[in-house]
């Protein structure tokens, strides 16, 4: 498919409300980023900014990407009423044909899932070459679509985090893997009944 596409569908995603998501971080980031020191962070697929924002107010400086105008339009228009608009860049970039430039502590690539045909490992690859040495990549995905959404996997790809690991073959004597694991998260389904959704976590370490 070609860019336009992916532009227009994300856009058309985007559009069909005024808010999709909640706009809190997401808690994996929280948990993970409290206890590094704050530098140099980018977000992939920032949607509408609830982690760049957060970042931000740690006092972190972000590049913040997504391919749709109206998700970044929204993320800044956050940052500014929270007051860290100078401290996020944010970029309209398609990752399945370009990255940001630089290095950065700390990657985060939080539910890069897509209904849009999208092949995410040459984006994990490039998220770990964007990595200074000393800096950490976390990747989060969840283990599966919700049962009220099972067309979701359509195009979204659930790969378990051991398998995106080795696909990454990053080399033992520059990288460490300081956690693989699955973590439970509540949710509630649209009936408004209880349900256990797992998350795959993926934190890795550049030496």
């Amino acid at each position: 498919m070609s860019t336009p596409d992916a532009k227009q569908h994300w856009e058309e995603h985007y559009s069909a409300r005024d808010r999709i998501w909640s706009g809190r971080v997401n808690v994996r980031l929280s948990e993970i980023a409290t206890t590094l020191t704050p530098g140099r962070a980018l977000d992939l697929g920032c949607g509408e900014g609830g982690d760049a924002v957060w970042l931000a107010e740690q006092g972190w400086q972000v590049v913040a990407v997504d391919i749709a105008e109206t998700a970044l339009r929204r993320a800044a228009d956050e940052a500014a009423a929270r007051g860290v608009a100078d401290r996020i860049s944010f970029q309209q970039q398609d990752l399945s044909t370009g990255f940001p430039e630089g290095e950065f502590d700390l990657v985060s690539a939080h539910f890069l899932h897509s209904t849009f045909p999208l092949d995410r490992m040459p984006i994990f690859a490039a998220a770990a070459r964007a990595v200074r040495p000393g800096g950490m990549l976390l990747i989060v995905n969840h283990s599966g679509p919700p049962p009220w959404h099972a067309e979701l996997d359509h195009h979204n790809t659930f790969d378990a985090p051991q398998d995106i690991v080795a696909a990454l073959n990053l080399p033992a004597e520059l990288w460490e893997t300081a956690e693989i694991r699955s973590v439970e998260r509540e949710v509630t389904t649209p009936e408004g009944k209880p349900f256990t959704w797992f998350d795959n976590v993926i934190i890795l370490r550049r030496r």
